[in-house]
């Protein structure tokens, strides 16, 4: 074709005949009664699997009645809250959660320490990967620069294609160790090529938590507080799980029950994750912040901060969606527990870093969103913030990049993947393949 805009002319309207011949009316799914997005009418989750790993929990049972309640999850019996309570002040807990998840139990202490040993071994990548792999093609998408790692590594996996049990239980822990160096080495190679940044490639310490080799890898100086430690293994713990109808755990799902490896399967659920509508909404809070600051003078005039906000809802500021994004849950009603839990660790960090004053503006909103939103939409069930109203306020205050939001979502949420995959292998051996009602019309083939 030629020129480019011959080419974009004949998808343009190519892309015209696709929506004309696929578009489906509303009035069908209703006939049919096919819930869209696998939810029903009131946006609940259509059923479709049991398990042990964890549990939401956003209404109580009264009188034979369904009412709200402040939102509860739940790992293998555990409220997240009391999981979280459970550790030591300085105590950093990612892994033992995560073996918990796994395994289905606590460790014993030889149990732990064998567990954290193993995974430390497991952080290293093979002779040359980081050379041959990660080096050769850079780019701003983290998410999809990881997911061709995690392919990558299949070929140097002699039982890569292994479905036993304690194989894929072995590759999901290596997988574990080594998503946080596949994250920070694939930022660190954008940023020297893309952002001609200079570039120190920091090894691993097999003696250091998740989160520490995170921040010593991401910092030149390799240096980190407790506090900054403790808070992004808190944000780590509360994302490494949630329910197994969330989109990329249910790819993992989809994807295990065909029968396929352990790294094509997490290759996919990073696929599903990296959607905007499912790990990318951190990212559109700071950016919608970053609006309102510009906006908004006074953070504490509550007044002028409303009216702002107001703009916001009717589509007249920021990127006219109509949406204070981080408000609001597709589950929760009341509240999201793991906001609940983890703003006691914003604000200490925020202490730490001068930056009262953002938390006062967050605070602000959280105070005035609700009401706003509800007014607006009249939305009754309640609305709440969630996890990532403050995630990535989190994740700018220590230093990491918006690059790499996403993909620390996925550095957490592999627990949960490889738990779910490793329930899906135990449990069944029947591949999932729901049923899709056709609604195509006949047609005579004009001569």
């Amino acid at each position: 074709m030629g020129k480019t805009t011959t080419m974009n002319d004949y998808m343009e309207k190519q892309g015209q005949a696709c929506r004309r011949n696929d578009m489906i009316s509303p009035r069908l799914f209703e006939e049919y009664g096919v819930n869209l997005g696998l939810r029903d009418e009131k946006g609940n989750g259509v059923l479709t699997g049991l398990t042990k790993i964890s549990k939401i929990v956003s209404t109580k049972v009264i009188n034979g009645q369904k009412h709200p309640c402040d939102g509860e999850l739940w790992y293998r019996g555990y409220k997240v809250e009391d999981l979280i309570q459970s550790l030591a002040k300085e105590e950093l807990g990612f892994e033992k959660i995560a073996y918990l998840l796994l395994i289905g139990e606590f460790p014993t202490e030889s149990e732990y320490q064998q567990f954290m040993q193993i995974i430390g071994e497991y952080r290293q990548l093979p002779s040359n990967f980081t050379r041959d792999v990660i080096m050769k093609k850079p780019s701003a998408d983290i998410m999809n620069t990881m997911t061709r790692s995690i392919l990558s590594l299949a070929s140097y996996d002699a039982l890569a294609m292994d479905t036993s049990i304690q194989n894929s239980l072995r590759q999901c822990i290596q997988l574990i160790s080594q998503f946080p160096v596949l994250a920070v080495y694939g930022y660190n190679a954008y940023n020297y090529y893309e952002n001609q940044s200079s570039m120190i490639i920091h090894n691993p310490d097999p003696a250091l938590s998740t989160a520490e080799n995170i921040l010593m890898m991401l910092r030149p100086d390799r240096q980190y507080s407790q506090v900054e430690a403790k808070t992004l293994d808190t944000a780590l713990l509360l994302h490494m799980e949630h329910g197994g109808g969330n989109n990329s755990t249910f790819t993992t799902r989809v994807v295990t029950s065909s029968g396929s490896d352990t790294y094509s399967t997490i290759a996919a659920a990073m696929s599903s994750l990296k959607g905007p509508k499912h790990g990318g909404a951190n990212i559109k809070v700071m950016e919608m912040m970053a609006d309102i600051r510009s906006h908004v003078h006074d953070y504490a005039d509550k007044e002028e901060l409303s009216a702002y906000l107001s703009k916001i809802l009717a589509g007249e500021a920021f990127d006219g969606k109509k949406l204070i994004y981080g408000m609001g849950h597709a589950v929760y009603t009341l509240s999201d527990p793991r906001e609940r839990v983890f703003k006691y660790y914003v604000e200490k960090l925020a202490e730490e870093k001068g930056r009262q004053q953002d938390m006062l503006l967050y605070q602000n909103i959280e105070d005035l969103a609700p009401a706003l939103i509800g007014e607006k939409r009249n939305i009754f069930k309640g609305v709440s913030p969630n996890v990532d109203f403050y995630s990535g306020f989190v994740y700018e205050m220590l230093g990491i990049p918006q690059e790499l939001y996403t993909a620390m979502f996925a550095v957490a949420r592999i627990v949960g993947w490889s738990a779910h995959r490793l329930e899906e292998l135990i449990c069944t051996d029947k591949i999932i393949r729901p049923a899709y009602m056709s609604v195509m019309e006949k047609r005579e083939i004009s001569v």
